[in-house]
């Protein structure tokens, strides 16, 4: 079973004390974990390794250190069989998400995931209940792109019989310690302590984290997604699909007479799909950069921003960068400085809020 850990400065939580993402913790099926000091925290102890958590984090901020589904993918897309298991190649079916899913169901010509073993295990209905939905979404999408194939769902119960021998619990790892090994078990003991540690582990990011916290990162599942769709078939029409069946990315709206040009958006985006130019005079969008994470919308003080209920999967074949607004540039009447502008505004963003705070300071009102 893997040790699951978090990259505090790709969590979407870290950039801004606004965010709202909370897709781990209502994962979990364990509650293994918890939300505390902004930061998703983590109980080792609670935690049964199923990397569900890991398939859903939008910046693949949570890892397990002995799963890794990039990993996974190239190595299963030379395996002659198209069956994932949990008893066979992966920690739980719950493993993979949507991207990993369609670009394996396209590369292999179909995908089967066994959930025959799910009735006996202790997070079985959870991940049942899950995995149907997700897999519905996915193949609506796979019917979308006129795909062939699709991602079936098989009462199987693999067993690997060449190897009978079953995980015992990792306690039994302590009773066949001793000192002539303990060069040899010292990694493991000092990862076993840590996976039976019965308490939530908190992460923190502090001014060393500046320029990882400013790094805009492409997730390797969206790196693998496109590379697959370049194996899929173009489709003879480019279907418009319903926004929340599609779970992994989004198609933007911003309502020009919302936006104040606070530039927000774009400078707080992980992944680089809100962007600018060196002027700040337009917010650029790429619907196959998004991650689906909410954040531009959490720090978003005007709502100026919204999904659309609507995407044209001819994003995830011919991608096109949209210009959601243009700015007007303005020479400011305090400071002399330009500035970007979504009115009529006549001093910038800085000097009007510099006004605001002395007003108050005086007592007077605007």
């Amino acid at each position: 079973m893997g040790l699951l850990s978090l990259s505090p400065t790709k969590c979407v939580r870290a950039l801004s004390v606004n965010a709202q993402c909370i897709l781990c913790k209502e994962i979990c099926p364990t509650s293994a974990i918890a939300i505390t000091d902004r930061l998703p925290s983590i109980n080792q102890a609670l935690c049964v390794g199923c990397a569900g958590c890991v398939s859903l984090c939008p910046t693949e901020a949570l890892t397990l250190d002995d799963f890794s589904a990039t990993d996974f993918f190239f190595s299963f897309v030379n395996d002659e069989s198209s069956l994932v298991s949990c008893q066979k190649n992966v920690p739980c079916i719950a493993s993979l998400g949507n991207e990993h899913l369609i670009s394996l169901c396209g590369m292999k010509k179909g995908l089967i995931l066994d959930i025959g073993h799910c009735t006996q295990c202790d997070i079985g209905e959870k991940i049942l209940h899950d995995m149907k939905e997700k897999v519905e979404n996915v193949n609506y999408a796979l019917e979308a792109i006129d795909s062939p194939y699709s991602v079936d769902l098989a009462n199987i119960a693999f067993t690997d019989e060449t190897n009978k021998e079953k995980e015992g619990n990792r306690r039994d790892f302590f009773k066949t310690f001793h000192l002539k090994k303990i060069g040899a078990y010292k990694a493991n003991f000092e990862r076993e302590i840590e996976m039976d540690t019965d308490v939530f582990v908190s992460y923190s990011t502090n001014s060393n984290d500046t320029q990882a916290l400013r790094t805009k990162k492409i997730t390797d599942r969206r790196k693998i997604f496109y590379t697959a769709l370049k194996r899929f078939e173009k489709p003879l029409v480019y279907h418009v699909v319903e926004s929340e069946r599609i779970g992994f990315t989004s198609q933007k709206l911003l309502d020009e007479t919302k936006c104040t040009a606070c530039e927000m958006c774009h400078r707080i985006c992980p992944t680089g799909a809100l962007t600018s130019d060196i002027r700040n005079s337009k917010i650029n969008f790429d619907p196959f950069l998004c991650v689906k994470c909410h954040l531009c919308h959490d720090v978003c003080e005007s709502s100026a921003l919204s999904v659309s209920s609507s995407y044209n999967l001819k994003e995830w074949f011919e991608p096109k960068v949209q210009n959601l607004i243009t700015f007007s540039i303005r020479r400011c009447h305090e400071c002399d400085g330009f500035f970007s502008s979504a009115g009529d505004e006549k001093i910038c963003r800085r000097c009007r809020l510099e006004e605001e705070e002395a007003l108050e300071l005086w007592g007077l009102e605007r």
